[in-house]
């Protein structure tokens, strides 16, 4: 009847999408970075650590409030038991742990064995409470039994629970954490010289009435004083056997510190470009808007420094290290990753939906950028995305894995009308996209007084007669640029018009504007 109780109870959590749900929220709020809720979590977690030591601290030599004794002696220590008991029971989870041990039972038609699920479940569970965190958190919750004066010493523990908290800490301690064997090493030399230096020290100076080493515990106390070379200069050595030991132990200590200093040195340089990683992914996170540029190449280069000129925010992503680092000395946010793999977008940790104003795949090979759009398009169906094609035979590719727009680079007159990313298109980024091969140019021309007294506006130019597409005027007086201009835009002498077309058109048009005399 019991073992039936506790099999539907454990299916029924295990299904139950509220319970689940419940459980998701807590374990997002505790442990997952992700979780935008989980930093107000760990800030409020630490005012709490910091008020229980301040009250600690002034209880010292001053009265504290009654009602702040209270908040620091059972509020926080029931907040941080609460913390503790949700961490327990995030974990893992028990109904799951029976209903695997059920169906593995049941599938090998056995009687359901409960007592070994219990059994994994005890060991899961001590597990976790074994674990360096949850030992500090259990320490932080004993001052909640005040009237045991020693325990309350265990308050300083919550300054522990800071790690847990504190991501700079936890940085901190995974760096370190990539040495242990150095540092383990570093600790048995470090004892092996204290342990021998005391019992030497003591040896030779306890007998003397003269000397201040008269207990074990002060031969201890002179040799980690003495190895760490901070030399208080309240234990002295009186015997010339003791002040050879003394010089032994100043060596051995400043052999010590060299080492410890090393080995902090390497595992921050082999950690940096992590660190550095981890800095601008969380920089990232908190963008309300940017665009993403797949790929860093020659076309790439002029979008984004055209983007970035209006004030947009650029992320780059691009696998070649060199194209990387060329990004990062143009000042644009970089990360080393592949734009055609699912991971790189899982470690940018970004809301694709809000975030992105859109994604530009720039890459001069079609097939990098149809694996780009590729994967963006498994994240999310909604992103805008732009694609440059190289060859026209693998357009259907880049149609088929639903990129928005294609930029052709032999259908740029067809371009010029219309908008790059919500912007009118560059010149720049025109040219660049222009092949080699082709006859259509970019080009300036300057208004003269003759051409003024000709063509006063840009309505009177006539350039659709010679197929050739204005983009923009240059005003001198007012050093402004105005893209697709209208009709009644008065031309002054000193303006330049850009425009774009086939070369032979460009020259007969610039011809037909020098020539041209107007009927009066």
């Amino acid at each position: 009847m019991i073992k039936s109780l506790i099999l539907d109870a454990a299916y029924f959590l295990n299904t139950s999408k509220k319970y689940q749900s419940f459980k998701n929220f807590f374990y997002n709020i505790l442990e997952n970075d992700k979780c935008k809720y989980k930093r107000y979590i760990d800030i409020f977690m630490i005012i709490l650590i910091f008020i229980s030591v301040g009250v600690l601290i002034r209880e010292v030599k001053h009265h504290v409030n009654d009602y702040l004794m209270f908040f620091s002696n059972y509020v926080i220590s029931i907040i941080f038991f609460i913390e503790y008991m949700l961490r327990l029971w995030v974990n893992s989870s028990v109904s799951e742990i029976i209903v695997k041990r059920a169906e593995h039972d049941t599938f090998l038609l056995r009687e359901v064995n409960l007592y070994k699920a219990f059994k994994k479940i005890l060991k899961v569970k001590l597990s976790y409470m074994a674990s360096p965190k949850a030992i500090i958190d259990l320490l932080a919750i004993l001052p909640f039994f005040h009237e045991l004066r020693l325990l309350r010493i265990f308050i300083l523990f919550r300054v522990f629970k800071l790690f847990r908290y504190a991501k700079s800490l936890q940085i901190l301690s995974s760096v370190l954490a990539t040495k242990k064997f150095e540092f383990f090493t570093l600790g048995i030399f470090a004892f092996v010289v204290i342990f021998i230096s005391s019992v030497l020290i003591y040896v030779m100076e306890g007998n003397r009435a003269d000397s201040p080493v008269d207990t074990l515990f002060e031969a201890l106390y002179w040799a980690i004083v003495t190895i760490s070379t901070v030399g208080y200069g309240d234990i002295v050595p009186v015997t010339s056997e003791g002040r050879f030991v003394s010089i032994i132990v100043i060596i051995a200590g400043i052999a010590v510190l060299a080492f410890t200093t090393s080995l902090f040195v390497s595992a921050f340089t082999e950690k940096l470009e992590e660190i550095k990683e981890i800095k601008t992914i969380e920089n990232i996170a908190k963008l309300k808007k940017f665009y993403l540029i797949c790929g860093y190449e020659n076309i790439a280069r002029e979008v984004a420094r055209k983007l970035s000129k209006s004030g947009h925010n650029i992320i780059v992503l691009d696998e070649d290290t060199q194209r990387v680092e060329n990004a990062k000395m143009d000042g644009y946010t970089t990360l080393n990753y592949n734009p055609g793999n699912k991971e790189s977008y899982e470690k940018l940790n970004i809301d694709m939906q809000k975030q992105l104003r859109g994604v530009l795949c720039l890459r001069e090979n079609d097939v990098d950028n149809v694996y780009a759009a590729l994967t963006i398009r498994s994240l999310n169906k909604d992103v805008m995305i732009l694609s440059l094609l190289n060859n026209d035979a693998n357009r259907n590719k880049l149609e088929f894995v639903g990129i928005n727009k294609i930029v052709y680079p032999q259908e740029l007159v067809g371009l010029i009308t219309k908008e790059l990313v919500g912007k009118p298109v560059a010149f720049e980024v025109i040219h660049e996209l222009r092949s080699e091969d082709s006859d259509v140019i970019i080009d300036e021309i300057g208004i003269t007084k003759r051409i003024v007294e000709n063509f006063p506006t840009v309505g009177d130019l006539n350039n659709k007669h010679y197929s050739i597409v204005l983009l923009g005027v240059y005003k001198h007086e007012k050093d402004r640029f105005y893209f697709n201009p209208l009709d009644s835009t008065l031309l002054e002498a000193g303006d330049y018009l850009l425009v774009i077309g086939y070369q032979v058109y460009i020259k007969e048009f610039e011809k037909y504007l020098h020539t041209r005399v107007h009927d009066d």
